[in-house]
């Protein structure tokens, strides 16, 4: 018999695969019921099949951003209600050639799509008068890149996204969380076949982020070891930082 009892509902936005697809298994371990979100359908009715009934699934593509919200509608009225919302969707395309349809490609995922859901959710849950929004950013968020320029761009764009409405509902009184996650390097499908001290595992990033989530803290890097890099990243100075 399951030890743990079900309490609350998540919903994953972008759980077909790496870190948002981890997250909602280890949810689930926890005890929520998690909706999952995703393009690749195929994935999510895999993840089902792994997972059960814990795992209420939905094709969604974040690029579309009226049609996504309605998906996210249609999800929560499945799931009666929802606690947390987890912003995974992300789209890297490495661009030093500044090829502009990478660029938008981006943009239309990390930023017009993120805008979306993030708006949405913050309007649910004021509606809701509870709740907790987190957003997977990244570490580069912290500086540009000249192997993908629109990449952290459209990262630093979530994280001032995310900070303004934490100012928002701060203001509010309201029990509403938000959180800002930077993940450093993680093996993913996005970064292919590197490997270094740096990089961490799917299952370690995931599993530092649901403790990340438990604490309600607002911001955080992940693993751990990436908050002295941070702070290098945002003071080093540009003479040396440009020959990196």
């Amino acid at each position: 018999m399951n030890s743990y009892k079900i309490t609350m509902n998540a919903i994953v936005v972008g759980a077909t695969s790496g870190i948002g697809r981890e997250l909602v298994r280890q949810l689930c371990k926890k005890g929520y019921t998690v909706g999952a979100t995703g393009r690749r359908i195929d994935y999510l009715n895999s993840l089902k099949k792994e997972i059960g009934d814990s795992v209420v699934i939905k094709e969604m593509d974040v690029s579309k951003p009226e049609l996504a919200t309605n998906n996210l509608t249609e999800l929560i009225s499945d799931l009666g209600s929802v606690d947390l919302i987890i912003i995974s969707a992300g789209l890297l395309l490495w661009n030093s050639e500044l090829d502009l349809e990478k660029d938008l490609d981006m943009i239309a995922v990390n930023v017009i799509g993120f805008t979306a859901i993030a708006n949405f959710s913050i309007n649910y849950f004021i509606k809701q008068k509870k709740g907790h929004l987190v957003g997977i950013s990244s570490i580069s968020a912290l500086r540009g890149s000249g192997k993908s320029p629109s990449y952290p761009a459209s990262k630093a764009y979530m994280s001032n996204y995310l900070q303004g409405l934490r100012k928002k509902v701060f203001k509010s009184k309201m029990p509403i969380t938000i959180t800002d996650i930077k993940p450093g390097y993680v093996k993913t499908e996005m970064v292919g076949d590197k490997d270094s001290f740096w990089m961490a595992t799917v299952e370690e990033a995931s599993e530092q982020i649901i403790n990340i989530i438990s604490k309600k803290s607002s911001n955080a890097y992940v693993t751990k070891k990436w908050r002295l890099m941070a702070w290098l990243m945002k003071y080093l100075p540009d003479f040396i930082y440009n020959r990196l």
